[in-house]
């Protein structure tokens, strides 16, 4: 069940470091994803600093984030770091990183965060906010993300569509589900976000393998031959995992899986991406979830096991 921004009452304060309505938040990871978030938060005029890559991170130190948008386009100004000394006095992290490298994002930031800080996971997979709560006893708020984004080069984040946070109930996650809609971000708080995460989990897992294995937008790739049947096999496979596991996704999945190509044609996964930029893909916490966890439940995977096999060939052979 989901609830709209006004649960949990009465709210939790924000941290000590907040200054009227102005916090300083860190991006940690600050990829599309990321620079999108982090991007609309500086821009309704909180104090924002990304961490990532080196190019990137002097991009932005130069000339501001350019944000291109069907609502705006315009240079940001904000900070930018490459260490994760960066996460030094703010009050939120959103964490954005790879989910193979979250449990060493977390060790990074152990010993630099302010004790009542607020991390929000943002990222792929349904596993990164026990990674996260495993090394930081900070307040962990998971989330659901629908945005569809990529980094156009680097300081140049571009959207495409979306831009949707679904917030797991936390003892805070009101008021930063406040900070969010203030700017602009669509938010909603959920009692249900494991349903969330997998509802997200099983959309991945059908377009995210076949749009890099092809090459594909969402569009083109549902006109070819014998897809609509592998995106049949994928969300059933998906669907019995969840079930055997005990865990029940939000919505009408099917209906979910059949809206991408519609909302967002041109899009090509960001596992495509990933491929062709020559770096590692999340394909181990998509279809390799699946096919593990089907796996130890006893629940047969073939069509996701193949399609995580084919990527992880495709990625050895563009590292």
């Amino acid at each position: 069940m989901q609830n709209e921004i006004n649960t949990p009452s009465p709210p939790a304060p924000l941290p000590q470091g907040e200054r009227g309505i102005h916090l300083k938040i860190a991006v940690m990871g600050a990829g599309a994803v990321g620079c999108y978030y982090g991007g609309l938060l500086a821009r309704a005029g909180h104090e924002v600093r990304l961490i990532g890559r080196a190019r990137h991170v002097e991009a932005v130190v130069r000339h501001g984030l350019l944000m291109e948008t069907n609502a705006f386009s315009e240079h940001i100004p904000l900070q930018a770091r490459i260490e994760a000394e960066g996460v030094r006095g703010v009050d939120l992290v959103l964490c954005c990183v790879k989910s193979d490298d979250t449990a060493q994002a977390a060790a990074a930031m152990k010993a630099h965060l302010a004790a009542d800080a607020i991390v929000v996971s943002l990222q792929n997979g349904v596993d990164n906010p026990n990674v996260l709560r495993a090394q930081l006893a900070q307040e962990i708020i998971p989330a659901a993300v629908y945005v569809a984004a990529q980094m156009a080069g680097d300081g140049h984040v571009r959207h495409h569509g979306g831009g949707k946070l679904v917030l797991g109930n936390t003892p805070r996650s009101g008021r930063i589900a406040a900070l969010f809609a203030d700017a602009g971000i669509p938010v909603e708080i959920s009692g249900n976000i494991e349903g969330e995460q997998w509802t997200k989990l099983i959309v991945n897992c059908a377009y995210n393998a076949l749009s890099a294995i092809t090459a594909l937008p969402y569009a083109k790739l549902v006109e070819q031959t014998g897809v609509a049947q592998m995106l049949r096999d994928v969300v059933s496979e998906c669907l019995a995992v969840a079930d055997k596991a005990g865990i029940v996704p939000v919505g009408n999945v099917w209906e979910k899986v059949e809206q991408i190509p519609h909302t967002m044609p041109g899009q090509m996964s960001s596992t495509a991406q990933d491929l062709q930029r020559g770096r590692p893909t999340e394909i181990n916490h998509l279809n390799g979830c699946i096919a593990r966890r089907g796996g130890e439940l006893g629940v047969p995977t073939p069509v996701n096991h193949v399609l995580f096999t084919l990527v992880k060939i495709l990625e050895s052979r563009s590292s």
